[in-house]
């Protein structure tokens, strides 16, 4: 028998519906409040969102492409769990994907990129010293610039569908929530990466911006899969020379 759940975000009826049902649906998946492995029938979730079934179905089709949700005929649709084993895809995909972005990105940022990039790393050092508004927990904050930062160098790299692509693994690895290394690692270190890629891109030497990517993603995901219960912390393709880009 499918779950009822419980809090999940209302919408309001208008032409972002869609994408307003698609919004809370993602988060309560992230957050939790729709649970890992557990089966919901469409109905209740329109019902929770105050909506009819048809968009609702819609933004579940989207969730489902993305690896979040499964149909199961006649019964609804059920929240995936994500085992380490997808783990290690997932962050190894992200290896493979963001450091030849990395490289390319660094041989075309506009003026206009490289502030963002700026920006978003300076929040994070003014963070760590206590200051500004923190509308967000320490934390949540952190794996908020973070996202932004590694979207930001994938979009200056010119390609919109691999920046699209890299944020739904983002989401697969949430999903777990397991993106708290922010509260095992020393922030400190993990945000002065943020530093060392922003000021390898600022000079274009793409080799090392690139290098430096490789070395953070690694390190992240050797975090992420000792949490996920993997003793080694091992990354398949971590040893294997990264390919020639801008070649």
């Amino acid at each position: 028998m499918a779950a009822k759940p419980t809090r999940l975000d209302s919408v309001r009826q208008d032409p972002s519906l869609k994408e307003q049902i698609l919004a809370s649906l993602r988060s309560a998946i992230i957050d939790g409040r729709l649970v890992a492995g557990t089966l919901y029938s469409v109905q209740s979730l329109a019902t929770d969102l105050g909506v009819s079934r048809t968009p609702v179905r819609e933004a579940l089709i989207d969730l489902e492409s993305r690896g979040m949700v499964r149909f199961e005929r006649n019964h609804g649709v059920r929240v995936l769990e994500t085992s380490v084993h997808d783990l290690k895809e997932i962050l190894t995909l992200r290896l493979l994907l963001e450091v030849p972005a990395t490289f390319r990105a660094a041989e075309q940022l506009t003026p206009e990129q490289l502030a963002e990039l700026r920006e978003l790393v300076e929040d994070g050092e003014s963070l760590l010293q206590g200051k500004g508004k923190r509308p967000k927990s320490q934390y949540d904050r952190v794996l908020d610039i973070d996202r932004r930062f590694h979207a930001a160098i994938l979009q200056a790299s010119g390609n919109r569908r691999l920046a699209e692509y890299v944020d739904h693994l983002r989401d697969l690895l949430s999903m777990r929530g397991l993106y708290t290394m922010a509260a095992q690692r020393d922030l400190g270190q993990y945000l002065g990466e943020h530093r060392e890629i922003y000021d390898a891109l600022e000079r274009q030497d793409a080799a090392a911006a690139a290098a430096i990517m490789r070395r953070h993603i690694i390190d992240t995901a050797h975090e992420l899969l000792r949490r996920a219960g993997d003793e080694s912390g091992e990354l398949d393709w971590a040893e294997v020379p990264p390919a020639t880009v801008g070649s």
